[in-house]
This record gives structure tokens, sequence and C-alpha cells, in this order.
């Protein structure tokens, strides 16, 4: 007489996908579910944050949760573990199998062979909007090739070669082998005069993270000035955590009060911003304008029942139209810099203050835009910007940017310019201030206004003649709209 089969529940690990653009970590912000839940196939389990946007993150198992991995306020890496998820006892999956002749165990997997199985044997919907497909895959999902137009990413080309990896030369026993998944990464790498071979790696399967490129950089710095090495010499930790000060620790006799890890978000600022500044020999012109007719004429702008423009969609507008007589402000410089790409129309950037920080969400061909159809599309993407549901197709691409900061109660600014672009236009608060017309002090609105370019692709006299014809325009606004 036989013995029944037990049946046996088999636990599947989801870890964390190749988001694709470059992105080696997330940033967990909620948990959509609990241990024990019941979860079926592409249902969103976690809200996670990336550098670009906050996005629902799917499951491609489904069954019975036996584990989360991490807090929110964690950060987890692209490879490692999210979640267990156990076959539910109705799961075909955990039903009895069939006894069969005993053969050998097949030996283990390494690491990132079990992590691109489970990828395989997912739903293949990494992002909410991908959707879920039957398809079947050799490997991870890679990203598209990226296309040489003015929309997003218009001057970098991806590879879709998944996983590039450099390996020792025959016969040295010095070069390892590394691993680097993102051609953002390498690329960086790169740009910072770095060997990758002498870069620490702490990504999954051994692949090297933007942090770890970033990390080698700053101690190469610091190394050189302290002994004199090579910013080549890489790499090295300070004895200890090598991550600094912790909470409650005395520097410069002041203790340390806490430790906050920068988000994905801030750290992609961080390093935008900082390319810009270390990239671009940038310079700053700026002037105060007689609003006070803009100001007036806004008003009766207003439809009957409805809201007047913005005032930020009518600058918009004439920046747009001060463009198409001054369009190298809205190019930009090839990689090597040594060619100036000029684009039919603009991509306007917006730059928008969140709770999550800068965001500068784009609207495509702005130039073929209305006033009202920008007053609309600048409405809905601040709202989008702001709740932390911007897709990040939608924060690349711009041709030039526009930072109205006088919303937050200043008058001017040294902005930054937002990389690949090569200029960026502020305005400060619209207020009253006493002002000479015809000889007579009198109360007008007034606003200032500064643009910052890059000194590469023109020079003072071209910046100053586009900052004219805006002021002109907003001076004279019936001009724009074919009236003297």
């Amino acid at each position: 007489m036989s013995t029944p089969v037990k049946p046996q529940t088999a636990t599947r690990v989801f870890r964390l996908p190749d988001l694709g653009e470059g992105l080696t970590e997330a940033g967990l912000v909620q948990w959509l579910v609990a241990v024990g839940d019941t979860i079926v196939t592409d249902q969103p389990i976690a809200e996670v944050e990336t550098a670009k946007s906050i996005v629902e993150l799917p499951s491609p198992f489904a069954g019975v949760i036996t584990a989360l991995h991490g807090t929110a306020g964690d950060t987890i890496d692209v490879g490692a573990p999210v979640l267990e998820v156990a076959d539910s006892p109705s799961s075909p999956s955990s039903a009895a199998a069939p006894e069969s002749p005993a053969s050998p165990a097949p030996p283990a997997q390494p690491e990132h062979e079990a992590y691109r199985e489970e990828e395989r044997a997912g739903s293949g919907n990494v992002l909410i909007g991908y959707g879920t497909t039957a398809r079947a895959t050799r490997g991870r999902r890679r990203p598209p090739v990226a296309s040489t137009t003015i929309h997003p990413a218009s001057t970098t080309i991806h590879s879709a070669s998944g996983t590039l990896a450099g390996t020792s030369p025959a016969g040295s026993s010095e070069r390892r082998p590394v691993a680097v998944r993102s051609p953002l990464v390498r690329r960086l790498a790169r740009d910072l005069g770095l060997d990758v071979h002498s870069i620490t790696a702490t990504g999954a399967d051994g692949a090297i993270t933007r942090a770890d490129v970033l990390r080698a950089a700053v101690d190469g710095a610091v190394d050189a000035v302290a002994d004199g090495a090579s910013a080549h010499d890489s790499g090295r930790t300070t004895p200890g955590t090598g991550v600094g000060p912790e909470a409650g620790e005395t520097v410069d006799g002041l203790e340390v009060r806490a430790r906050e890890r920068m988000s994905p978000l801030r750290k992609a600022v961080s390093a935008k911003l900082s390319r810009s500044r270390s990239e671009i020999p940038e310079a700053t012109v700026w002037v105060d304008v007689d609003a006070t007719e803009l100001w007036d004429l806004r008003a009766r702008m207003a439809p009957e029942g409805g809201k007047a423009p913005s005032v930020t969609a009518l600058l918009a507008r004439f920046v747009l139209l001060a463009l198409e007589e001054y369009p190298v402000l809205a190019s930009r410089l090839s990689e090597n810099g040594d060619e100036i790409l000029s684009f039919d129309g603009v991509n306007l950037g917006i730059a928008a203050d969140t709770e999550r920080g800068l965001l500068v969400p784009v609207v495509s061909r702005a130039h073929a835009l209305s006033v009202t159809q920008l007053d609309s599309a600048l409405r809905e993407l601040t709202t989008t910007a702001r709740s932390g549901a911007m897709p990040p197709e939608r924060l690349r691409g711009s041709t030039f940017t526009l930072n109205n900061y006088g919303g937050l109660g200043v008058d001017g600014s040294a902005a930054i310019i937002n990389h690949p672009d090569v200029a960026i236009l502020g305005i400060g608060r619209i207020i009253e201030r006493p002002w000479v017309v015809d000889g007579a002090i009198v109360a007008r609105r007034i606003v200032q206004i500064s643009l910052v370019f890059d000194h590469r692709v023109c020079d003072g006299g071209y910046a100053a003649g586009f900052l004219r014809r805006v002021t002109e325009l907003i001076e004279h606004p019936l001009r724009a709209f074919g009236r003297v």
C-alpha cells in the first residue's frame, strides 16, 4: 500500500526588477499588502520612489505573501528581494506532482541566474502601464534604444544589450571581471576618469551602481588631497563604518542630531545639478520690468464664469515668441561639445516645487500651443507633479526651462541650468514698487527676470537681445496678440 505524496508548497522570491533608464535602486514609500495576504499576478504590492517618479510595483507572482523585505523609507537595490510568495493551496502549481524516478539535483544556480529565472517566470509587468505579456523571453527586460530626436533623451543613445561586462585581458591577474548593467553608469565612470576595474561594486550580483561610481570619485579626490595619490586610486574606505559620523557622535564640537539618507529623487537632482555646475560655464543677465500693463490685461482675459490664464502661461508664451528670434537658447551641445544641435521647436520645461523636491515636467512642442492651451497644460503638469504621480517620460526632453520662483516669495535667483538645456529663465515676484514714469514717481507692478545661459553657445549680447525681447512683450503685451 503506497503512502500518498504530501503536496509541497513552492516559495518564490520577487526581486526588484531592472527599472530601466539607468536606475539601480528605488526607495520604498509604502506597502500595499501585508504578510498573509493572498495576491494575484500583477497586483500592486508597494509604492516605490525612483529618481524619476513614484510608481506602483506589481507582483509577477500569485499566492500567499510569506515575507516582506524592507520598511517604508528603505532603499532597495535592483535584484534585492522585495517579497516572498508561497503558492496558495488552491493554486495548480501547488498540487501534488506524480511520482517520477529520482534524478540528481541540478547544481545550485548563481544568484544572478536565479534572479533571471524568477523574472522569466513572472508576468513581465515591471511597472504600471507596461501590461502583462505571455511572450517568452531570454533574460531580463531591456530598455529600448533611444532615438535621436527633440524628445526625451535626444542626445543620448542607450544600449539595449542588457548587462555590460568588462573582462580582464588574457594573462592579467590584476584586472578583475566587472559588471556594469547601465550604460549611464559606465558613461559616468568614463566622464569622471575612473577605471571601472578599480571600483568596489555593491549592487546586486556584483554590479557596479551609480552610487559606487560617485563614492569612488569622492574617495579618489579626498585621497589625492590627503597624500598626493592619483584620483584613479579610488575605492578606499575610512576605517569604521566608512559612511561618516552617526547620530549622537560629536563633530567639530557639535552633536550629530540625526542622519537621513537622501531619497533617489534627491540624489538624482544632486547629480544633475552637480553635472550642470561642473560642465557648463554659465553667465547671468537680469533686468527689472514694468509688468503693469500685463497685470491689468490678464484680469480682462478671463472668460465669463472662467479663470484668467496664469501669469506663468502668459510669460511662457512671451518666452516662446522670443525664442523664435533667438533659437540658440533652446538648442543643445553635442556630447563632445563641438557642435550645436538646433531643433524645430521648443520642449518647455517648467520647474515645479513639490513635497518631494524640485521636478521639471515638460510641455512637448510648447511653441505650437496658444496661451489657453499652455495654461491648461501647465495647470495639469503642476497638479500631477505635486501629487507624485508624474510619469518618468514627462520629466525628460526639455530644450529650455522656465522657473517662476516668484511664487516662493523671492525676487531673484541665480538659477542652475537644467542639463542638457543651455539656458533657463527665472521670474521673480510681481509687486508694487516706486517707478519713474514721465518724470514722476508712481506705483507700478515690477518683476525681475533673469536669464542664465551657457556661454559656450552664445555671448552676452545675444542673451541680452533675447531678454530685451521678452521685456518688450511683458511691457507691451498687446503686441504679442497682433495689436500695436
